[in-house]
């Protein structure tokens, strides 16, 4: 067991990467004079990933939407007591989530760390389901997805994704339907977790006041080998175009909103991070308050304060989209196909690009100095199939015909979706 030592050639900060022998890629970075410590363990492992084999399987299993967000919450609860009890007794706190690809357990305390990664590293490693416990969890769940259903912003949010996408299931709510988890019992859940929560498909990130050699200690102490299943994913194909231009539903809400998005190509590895840096540079371009076309939406009160611009992406979706409150969706959705094509036709003011770029790299460093960012970024760049610096590289060499160039393939009028949440009268 070797470490690699991962260093930013801009910044000169560093972690260890260190492939366990049970499988587990593990990420520390030990930052001296801070205080606290943050630890994840995650599987690649989210909402979308419905269809699936190992290698020894003749045929892919099929699996109710929700399964991975069920999942997460039974895992909590093992044989003997609550996870959230045993942390209660150190003084940590501890949490979970279940995304479209991916679900982390997570601890963060200020003492007590090798007692609290001791914990982490078992109960992920202890699954307990039963009859009893599922069908507990049933209404519990049942409750959590009809209150998600009753929030507008999850809602504009959902009716953009099924406007834009025909099969792909990132359309599909995390947590499933009611009538989905109803199909969850013990045994799919346990076929789940043995073919999503083998070690070889994990990662363990950690930062803080730690030392690397105490963290790999209790690793070898903790970590169960695991032979690789030779893991498989699959996703509906999914055409480029998308299935209508506009989705409009009415709730009681104060103000109208919306959401507009581009369907983008996906991608993955390096040429997402390149995508990535590209598309957030554009979404903040077209959002900036000091430029022209939103200092007129203000002042004319076609947006307010909340409007803002996301990159949202991960396995085999990609999308650029703009939220906010407005009256007049429509007359925002012109504005901004008027001002890409007009920032393609005519070119970014190289002073804006800079001012723009500067303050996204000024964000990523403050992150660096940050316990949680740091360990999440571990995480997150790992499962990227990146590195954890690689994302300050690119944008470093991040230039104005990128983004042009990104704006003219993937920010087209066509495969736009407007979503609107409409004030009932």
């Amino acid at each position: 067991m070797e470490k690699e030592i991962l260093t930013s050639s801009r910044t000169g900060d560093s972690c260890i990467h260190v492939k366990h022998s049970s499988g587990l890629d593990i990420y520390i970075c030990e930052m001296n004079g801070f205080s606290s410590i943050e630890a994840l363990i995650g599987t690649k492992y989210g909402s979308v990933n419905n269809i699936f084999k190992n290698a020894a399987d003749s045929d892919y299993t099929t699996v109710p939407e929700g399964i991975a967000h069920f999942l997460e919450h039974k895992l909590f609860e093992n044989e003997d007591c609550g996870v959230f009890e045993l942390y209660a007794r150190t003084g940590a706190s501890c949490n979970a989530f279940t995304s479209f690809d991916k679900t982390c357990y997570l601890f963060s305390c200020s003492k007590n760390y090798e007692e609290n990664l001791k914990i982490l590293l078992d109960f992920v490693q202890k699954p307990y389901f039963t009859k009893e416990n599922v069908d507990k969890e049933m209404g519990i769940i049942g409750q959590e997805i009809k209150m998600t259903n009753d929030n507008p912003e999850w809602r504009v949010f959902f009716n953009m994704l099924r406007g834009m996408y025909h099969a792909h299931p990132i359309k599909i709510d995390i947590a499933g339907t009611v009538e989905s988890i109803a199909q969850i019992d013990a045994d799919l859940l346990y076929k789940c977790y043995d073919a999503f929560y083998n070690l070889n498909n994990m990662v363990l990130s950690i930062a803080g006041n730690i030392s690397a050699d105490k963290v790999l200690e209790i690793c070898d102490q903790c970590l169960k080998p695991s032979a690789d299943k030779g893991l498989e994913t699959v996703f509906p194909e999914e055409p480029a175009e998308i299935v209508t231009s506009e989705v409009t539903e009415k709730l009681p809400v104060g103000a109208s909103i919306f959401q507009l998005g581009y369907k983008c190509t996906p991608s993955e590895g390096a040429q997402r991070l390149k995508d990535v840096a590209a598309a957030s540079t554009a979404a903040a371009l077209l959002t900036d308050p000091a430029l022209p076309m939103c200092e007129r939406l203000l002042k004319e009160e076609t947006i307010n304060s909340t409007f803002d611009g996301e990159v949202f992406y991960g396995s085999d979706y990609f999308t650029v989209f703009f939220s906010g409150e407005s009256d007049r969706p429509h007359e925002v959705r012109e504005a901004l196909i008027a001002e890409i094509d007009r920032l393609i036709t005519e070119g970014i003011r190289e002073k804006d690009f800079q001012r723009i770029k500067k303050t996204a790299y000024g964000a990523m460093i403050r992150g660096l100095n940050n316990v949680e960012a740091v360990s999440n970024l571990m995480l997150s760049a790992h499962m990227d199939g990146t590195g954890p610096y690689d994302a300050i590289e690119v944008l470093s060499d991040l230039t104005c015909a990128d983004v042009i160039d990104y704006m003219r393939r993937e920010l087209r009028p066509d495969r736009s979706v407007l979503s609107i949440i409409e004030k009932e009268a």
